[in-house]
């Protein structure tokens, strides 16, 4: 069964813009492309899989996140950097396994009940990022909604107005690091411009990274993996010694 096509500004209802918001996308189009029905099945399936992931993901973070980050803020208070890295490497294990987690959960379970709900018929939430020979690759297979809108209204106006590539990507990750730095500002009600520090620094290691996988891409995103499974820990570590500090020493 064929529907008609929307034309504007036949779009510009209420029911449309309700459509785009509840939509697992970031683009907006006049027709989005849709499934014929809701297959009951798969959707029982991934709302079943948010539930019992995102109760495992509580579940690690009380038994085994909480109680190391408990035990490094006075490693980190003393500036002692033997332990220091203990419990960084103690704690990029659980991190990132919760991490994966947290990837499948959102990306492909609540993506995909999402979309079925809706009959969205574009299910490429994301593609094999854990194959990326470069940060830049990870990026732009990591989160597809967002890659899209980034390249729809940020990479590609700039380079139609004259700017380099290089400039183009800076941009992106610029926007990109004020949002990371502004998601964990709020709830924590504070400013530190780790995340956003972190982000930035992807520019410089983006580069080395790119001269490693010329050599051979295994090279390149073996050093991508390092980059996600050691960054976190650190961000994790230095936003809870200073939410600490601020909240709970004495004045």
């Amino acid at each position: 069964m064929q529907t008609a096509l929307v034309q504007y500004p036949d779009n510009l209802t209420l029911k449309d813009l309700y459509y785009f918001m509840l939509a697992p996308t970031l683009c907006y189009e006049l027709n989005f492309p849709r499934t014929q029905r809701i297959r009951k099945g798969f959707l029982l399936r991934r709302i079943s899989e948010m539930v019992l992931l995102t109760n495992l993901i509580l579940m690690l973070t009380q038994q085994w996140i909480l109680p190391t980050i408990r035990n490094s803020l006075k490693p980190i208070s003393d500036m002692d950097y033997g332990r220091m890295m203990e419990r960084l490497l103690k704690l990029a294990i659980p991190n990132h396994i919760i991490w994966l987690i947290c990837f499948y959960t959102l990306f492909h379970s609540s993506m995909n009940v999402a979309a079925e709900l809706l009959r969205f018929s574009d299910r490429q939430f994301y593609l094999d990022w854990w194959n990326a020979p470069t940060i830049n690759d990870f990026w732009n297979r990591w989160n597809m909604p967002v890659h899209k809108f980034a390249l729809r209204h940020i990479y590609r106006p700039l380079l139609k107005s004259g700017f380099s590539r290089l400039q183009a990507s800076g941009a992106v990750f610029l926007l990109s690091a004020f949002f990371h730095e502004y998601l964990l500002s709020v709830p924590l009600a504070m400013f530190r411009a780790w995340a956003f520090t972190g982000m930035m620094m992807q520019i410089p290691y983006s580069i080395v990274v790119a001269k490693i996988s010329k050599f051979d891409w295994k090279f390149g995103n073996t050093a991508v993996w390092i980059s996600l499974i050691i960054g976190q820990p650190i961000a994790i570590l230095m936003y809870w010694h200073d939410y600490y500090i601020l909240n709970y020493m004495p004045k």
